[in-house]
């Protein structure tokens, strides 16, 4: 009998809830220093993760997590590409 697979939880930064990993919205800092949105998982660099929630991405934004996260400044510029791409994508 095969043992069930453990599906991977990581911990949204906004609500800080733990929820299934293809769930989140993975944010990633290159080794460059470059932060940006990673769709597929797969871009190498430093994770976090935030649920595809406006509400959660404000608390996050708000208590500066983003930034302990990857321990730099995190411009304004990619809270909007965020908050854009969870537009996009509840309207789709």
């Amino acid at each position: 009998m095969q043992k069930p697979r453990k599906i991977p939880q990581r911990q949204c930064l906004g609500c800080r809830e733990m929820k299934n990993k293809k769930d989140l919205i993975r944010v990633v800092r290159s080794p460059e220093g470059e932060i940006s949105l990673d769709f597929k998982g797969k871009k190498p660099g430093r994770g976090a993760y935030v649920c595809p929630d406006a509400a959660c991405l404000a608390k996050a934004k708000k208590s500066r997590s983003l930034e302990r996260a990857f321990k730099t400044a995190v411009p304004l510029e990619v809270y909007d590409l965020l908050t854009e791409q969870m537009r996009d994508e509840n309207n789709g």
